[in-house]
């Protein structure tokens, strides 16, 4: 580790600006909030580990053997993609685990805690810590959130790293948090901000990251969809959208006939979204590579599970065998599928991870429509809008996007798990 720490070469101008604070005690928390790919996890993760010598020396001094420090995520897969995979490949710290999978480095146990509910709480209440590292803070729960700030008591020097994308400009994390923080790029606090608030805000940009080259940070511009996304993603702005959610769809470019479809497809995937008063739909869609063609959709209102278990084996009839990501609402309709030997999967429904998958594939011209044969796609496509207030898009006539959703999101997490498994990457 003092070989990382005493090195600080490898850092961009940002970074470097952001690690200095370590050395001021006029905070007590940093929130580093911004675009994909800026370098704010990265930061923060180096910063973890400075955390992590500076509370062991306080432990020793105090002569506690075995100080606590929490560790919070989303999910225990985003801690492990975001922090512990890097720390192990980046800086070359593998934390050893106990029985309870708490963590340990330098003899500093750290407790994992899960952010994204309500039942992240019963991880640690009655515990007494001596800092925190909060990853993707936006997703927290408030509630958690609140009481991991309520832990860090053992020291009157303790810290909370917090790290984040944008959110919805009215997100409690920004109104309660950054909003009232001292921006960073005040070399100098006056009084008045001293007063108010012992919180450090660093909001990063693509362009800060340095360490990417240029053509790679021109290749994600390129490819990252316009609109809110766009703005959240490269600029790292708490903004709500505005207008039609898939702003790069070119129905000149993106609807087709059949025949100009690929002759063959590699595969084919469908989507279910279960319906009755509104359109329930089913899609296939083929795929070549990493594009994405609809190939067949069915909106009907009014129909029972046995209808849409008959036009599923007719798909498949059609197509040859297909994976059908479904929508986890009616869990009895895919037991059903299954009983019939549908290879029927629970989507996960991730709304603004989807949507951002199914924007980007029409952003890099990897996503096209047959119209004639995906009626309910063609008419929902450009009424699919933002709701400003809750930065996602308005709940009316949305079941065909949905559907496709459910298909690319999952098709596209599904293909990337199989190539990992495979050493790909």
């Amino acid at each position: 580790m003092d070989r990382i720490v005493k090195n600080p070469m490898f850092l961009t101008k940002k970074q470097i600006q952001t690690v200095g604070f370590l050395a001021r005690g006029d905070w007590n928390m940093m929130i580093n909030h911004g675009g994909v790919r800026a370098g704010k996890t990265f930061i923060n993760n180096l910063m973890f580990l400075y955390e992590i010598e500076r509370v062991r020396k306080i432990a020793n001094r105090q002569g506690i053997s075995t100080p606590m420090y929490i560790m919070s995520g989303a999910t225990a897969k985003t801690i492990e993609n975001n922090i512990i995979q890097p720390l192990g490949e980046v800086f070359n710290i593998r934390p050893t685990f106990d029985k309870y999978n708490n963590l340990y480095i330098r003899g500093v146990k750290i407790v994992l805690a899960y952010h994204s509910s309500i039942r992240g709480l019963g991880l640690i209440r009655g515990l007494t810590a001596y800092g925190a590292y909060i990853n993707e803070a936006s997703l927290a729960n408030f509630e958690v959130f609140s009481e991991i700030l309520k832990r860090i008591s053992a020291i009157d020097s303790a810290r909370v790293l917090v790290d984040t994308n944008p959110d919805i400009p009215s997100h409690w994390l920004k109104t309660d948090y950054i909003d009232k923080a001292i921006n960073s790029d005040s070399v100098r606090y006056t009084p008045e901000e001293k007063k108010r608030s012992q919180i450090i805000q660093n909001q990063f940009i693509l362009d800060d990251n340095t360490a990417l080259t240029k053509k790679t940070r021109d290749n994600i511009k390129a490819l990252t969809p316009s609109g809110m996304l766009y703005d959240r993603a490269i600029y790292g702005r708490w903004v709500s959208g505005e207008g039609a959610v898939y702003a790069d769809f070119d129905e000149n470019k993106h609807f087709i006939t059949e025949g100009e479809l690929p002759v063959t497809m590699d595969r084919y995937v469908g989507g279910v979204d279960w319906g009755y008063e509104h359109a329930g739909v089913i899609q296939v869609w083929g795929v070549v590579g990493d594009t994405y063609y609809l190939v067949k959709e069915v909106a009907k209102q009014h129909q029972e599970i046995d209808y849409w278990v008959g036009v599923a084996k007719e798909a498949i009839e059609e197509y040859g065998h297909i994976v059908f990501w479904a929508d986890t609402a009616r869990p009895e309709h895919i037991a059903r599928f299954v009983n019939e030997g549908i290879d029927a999967r629970f989507a996960d429904k991730k709304k603004l991870k989807g949507i951002e998958d199914v924007a980007r594939q029409i952003k890099a011209d990897k996503l096209f429509v047959v119209r004639d044969n995906a009626k309910e796609f063609a008419s929902e496509v450009f009424a699919y809008v933002w709701d400003q207030k809750k930065g996602e898009p308005v709940k009316d006539r949305d079941h065909a996007m949905d559907t496709a959703r459910y298909v690319i999101h999952n098709d596209l997490s599904e293909d990337n798990e199989v190539q990992i498994l495979r050493g790909i990457f």
